[in-house]
């Protein structure tokens, strides 16, 4: 590193680091946002003028990736699996990837074939919609494609953590599973609220060191019974049930502006969330995600890790596009010092300028 570079990642040693490395997939792809003129809803055969926002939006693998590479720098390999078109788009995030430092020898170009895209459609009230390509490069990543990046996961073994997110086919997601419980990865995931149940019951959960959900997925987990304006009754009734698939799960379950809560597999703990105006909160989630996983890899203990991720996640939605780019160790120092809450010491360590 010469004098006039800045490291971005958070202040370890990188000797010290409990995982050295991560392997995932998930969707990757872009999207549009576009503004309706008018509030009534659009009709079947309606043309409607409207305009198209400045955003940046990307897929769920896409952010994960971005902010550990970002936060945990360049003693911490990061491997993504997954297939792009040989379009525009594919080829633009193909760059960005490889700027951003991933290992890309496990990304496909598929001739003839879209990139995966959103068209995200919203009237002036802040109602919409969302529209997803289903015939798009991701969603022909399958178990023989997962199977090729076997030797990857092989190498890394104890030392590395497996990563496994929406928008690729869930058959392929359990199959990485499969292959870093295996190998002795540490296997982590995050499931959509029409997938979570059948997680569960298809035994994928029992494959699942650490969840990723967000409060409407837990409602899914915890059932109809449950007080649904009650979001801690929601939180220990959803972990109660993934704990009959898996007694040693870890849990992390956010909420928006309620916080976020956390299983450690003993203890639940709550944190609140950051109070700061937000351009945006898509990506939030994937965001936290991210934050947990680079604790997780420097040895934290689960309650620390949270604590890391409500800065990553709090930060990110002061961005309008998906991935914040400002998002580093600098940043976040910065952010902290705008917050009330108290963070630990070991946080405050990570952060140091």
């Amino acid at each position: 590193m010469t004098s006039t570079m800045i490291a971005k990642e958070l202040k370890f040693d990188p000797r010290n680091l409990r995982y050295t490395g991560i392997i995932g997939t998930g969707g990757i792809g872009s999207g549009k946002f576009f503004v309706l003129n008018g509030d009534h809803t659009l009709g079947r055969e309606e043309s409607r003028s409207g305009h198209f926002l400045d955003i940046n939006d990307y897929c769920k693998q896409h952010i994960i990736l971005h902010y550990i590479r970002i936060l945990l720098g360049p003693s911490f390999s990061v491997i993504p699996i997954g297939k792009i078109g040989n379009d525009d788009i594919g080829q633009i995030l193909f760059k960005e990837m490889i700027q951003t430092g991933f290992v890309m020898n496990r990304i496909e170009k598929v001739p003839q074939v879209s990139t995966l895209f959103s068209f995200c459609y919203s009237y002036p009230d802040g109602s919409g919609g969302n529209l997803t390509t289903d015939n798009s490069a991701s969603a022909r990543v399958d178990e023989d494609f997962i199977d090729r990046a076997g030797t990857d996961i092989e190498n890394f073994g104890v030392k590395g953590i497996i990563m496994a997110a929406p928008e690729v086919p869930l058959i392929a997601r359990q199959r990485l599973l499969e292959l870093g419980k295996q190998h002795g990865l540490f296997c982590s995931a995050s499931f959509t609220t029409e997938e979570i149940n059948y997680a569960l019951e298809a035994g994928i959960i029992a494959n699942v060191d650490l969840i990723a959900i967000n409060m409407d997925e837990a409602s899914a987990v915890a059932g109809s019974f449950i007080d649904k304006t009650d979001p801690e009754s929601i939180v220990q009734s959803a972990i109660q049930i993934l704990r009959r698939s898996n007694v040693n799960i870890l849990v992390s379950i956010t909420a928006g502006k309620q916080g976020s809560w956390c299983w450690d597999s003993h203890q639940l703990n709550w944190f609140p969330a950051i109070v700061t105006r937000a351009a945006s909160t898509a990506g939030a989630g994937d965001a936290f995600f991210a934050g947990v996983i680079c604790g997780i890899a420097l040895g934290l203990p689960l309650f620390e890790a949270q604590q890391l991720a409500t800065l990553v996640a709090g930060l990110s939605v002061t961005s309008p596009h998906t991935i914040h780019r400002g998002v580093d160790r600098h940043s976040l120092v910065e952010f902290m010092h705008t917050s009330d809450l108290r963070f630990s010491e070991i946080i405050i360590k990570l952060l140091e300028v």
